[in-house]
Order: structure tokens, then C-alpha cells, then sequence
């Protein structure tokens, strides 16, 4: 290569990386998420209203948990009032895209699928999808389930976790969808399905809170990470969130809220 085409080869690579940086500084002063936040002053967290203990309605109705808990702590980090709304969980994504909600916050699990869609914060929390019996079932392993019938709340990650599990799913004798886990559960106790594949999260709390006689199955299909979901495009909301958690981790804040709810510290973030 000669002086001429070595000086227009670097040019050209000069030309390029100002690009970039200029398409850089341009997405970044076009993305007023954490302004937009705060200058309305409220921040709308859509979650799931049966999935304890991570977001439910409790005796009077209000909506707790310690998702709840954390998204009240990050939100006064941010100078914004915090405002619950249950949504239907099939329908999260949209209510999210319409502006309806501001994040998706409920033992939200990642997922590659769910990253085409959401913005994903660093993950705060792990959760493994389990699946629970009753405890004289006599089911004891994922291959005492062939034939039998597997219920799992529909548009949730314990559907990607069944399809992952091709030959799994294939020995089942059918999937029923229902609207939460509680319900789920409501129709394993009542026999109505065999097993309920859902976050042990959730399973573990109902079985200690309620003294129920289920058991989770020491298999479990998939293990995931919980994290809030933002639009695509909020870069600087998303930052200003992870920011509030770890100031919360640091000054002890989080490792009590978790305290509070399962007994021990349960946050990934340190």
C-alpha cells in the first residue's frame, strides 16, 4: 500500500469513529427517560398482583412485596413518588410500549426473547423455575410426570423454560395455562393438575406462609435472574435505577428489605 492509500485508509477511519461518536452523543441527548421520570414526578411499576412474596395484594387489598418494597426505596433515591398497578401479565410488554406503565418490576425473569422487546436493568436477584407437587403424590422426578398434567401461569418464563425441555414437554400429558401461580397452585391442591412449573420463589413462600402440603422436586428446568424491565430506548432511566440499587445495597438497605421478606439476604447486588 502506498503513502497516498495509507493517508485516505486512515482518513476513512477517522471519518468513521466520528460518526459513531457523533451517533453516540446524539442517542444519549435524545434519551430523556430519567428527566422525563422525574419531571412527572411519578414512576408506574406494572406487576403481577398473585406472586408472592415478590408483588401481591394483601389483606386490604394494597399491593406489597419486596419488589414493592425496593422500587419505594429506589424511587425516593430518585426524587418520585411510586405508583403500583396490577396488569394482566400476558399483556405486560404491551402496557409497558403504550406508556401505560413505566417499567416492568415483579419477579421479572431475562430472557433472549424478552430482550428483543425490554431494556433490562443489571439483574438484582436468581430464581430457579421449579416444579411443585403435592406432597403424597408419589411424584418424585421429572419422569414421574410423563403423562400427567403440568400447569404453569401463561406468559411467563416457565413456558420458555417447558420449551427448552423438548423431550420433557413431549412426555407430558398436557400443559394447562392459568392466570397467576396462586391459581395454579389453587388447582394442584384441589388435583386438578399433577405438578405446577413456576419461580420457587413464589412456590417456597407459599409453602412456609401457608403451611401447604407441597413439595418441590429437586430437578428444576431452568435457573434465572430477575431484573426490571425499562422501554429499549431508556438508557439513562435504566442507569439512574441500577445507580439508587447499589447505593441501597451499599448503605444496607436492600439486605434489609430482603431480611424482611425471606429471612436472609437474597440481593445480588453488593
Amino acid at each position: 500500500m502506498n503513502v497516498k492509500k495509507v493517508v485516505s485508509f486512515t482518513l476513512a477511519l477517522s471519518l468513521v469513529a466520528t460518526m459513531f461518536v457523533g451517533c453516540s452523543k446524539k442517542a444519549s441527548s435524545e434519551d430523556k427517560s430519567l428527566a422525563n421520570i422525574k419531571e412527572k414526578g411519578v414512576f408506574v411499576l406494572g406487576m403481577d398482583s398473585a406472586f408472592p412474596p415478590m408483588g401481591f395484594e394483601d389483606e386490604k387489598g394494597t399491593l406489597v412485596g419486596f419488589d414493592v418494597d425496593v422500587a419505594a426505596a429506589v424511587t425516593k433515591k430518585l426524587g418520585v413518588t411510586l405508583k403500583t398497578q396490577a396488569i394482566d401479565w400476558n399483556a405486560k410488554e404491551q402496557e409497558l410500549k403504550t406508556g401505560k406503565i413505566d417499567c416492568i418490576w415483579n419477579g421479572f425473569s431475562i430472557s433472549e426473547e424478552r430482550k428483543n422487546n425490554v431494556r433490562f436493568t443489571q439483574s438484582y436477584m436468581d430464581n430457579h423455575m421449579a416444579l411443585v407437587v403435592l406432597n403424597n403424590s408419589g411424584i418424585k422426578t421429572l419422569a414421574d410426570l410423563k403423562g400427567k398434567k403440568l400447569g404453569l401461569q401463561g406468559g411467563s418464563s416457565a413456558s420458555e423454560a417447558l420449551d427448552s425441555k423438548a423431550d420433557f414437554k413431549k412426555s407430558l400429558g398436557k400443559v394447562v395455562e392459568f392466570k397467576d401461580n396462586l391459581t395454579a397452585l389453587m388447582d394442584l391442591e384441589a388435583k386438578g393438575v399433577d405438578a405446577v412449573l413456576m419461580d420457587d420463589v413464589v412456590a417456597n413462600y407459599d409453602i412456609s406462609k401457608n403451611k401447604k402440603n407441597y413439595v418441590i422436586l429437586s430437578e428444576t428446568l431452568a435457573t434465572e435472574e430477575y431484573a426490571v424491565g425499562l422501554r429499549k430506548g431508556e438508557i439513562q432511566l435504566k442507569e439512574g435505577i441500577e445507580k439508587a440499587l447499589k447505593e441501597l445495597a451499599a448503605d444496607g438497605t436492600l439486605s434489609t428489605i430482603s431480611k424482611k421478606w425471606f429471612g436472609k439476604d437474597v440481593a445480588k447486588i453488593k
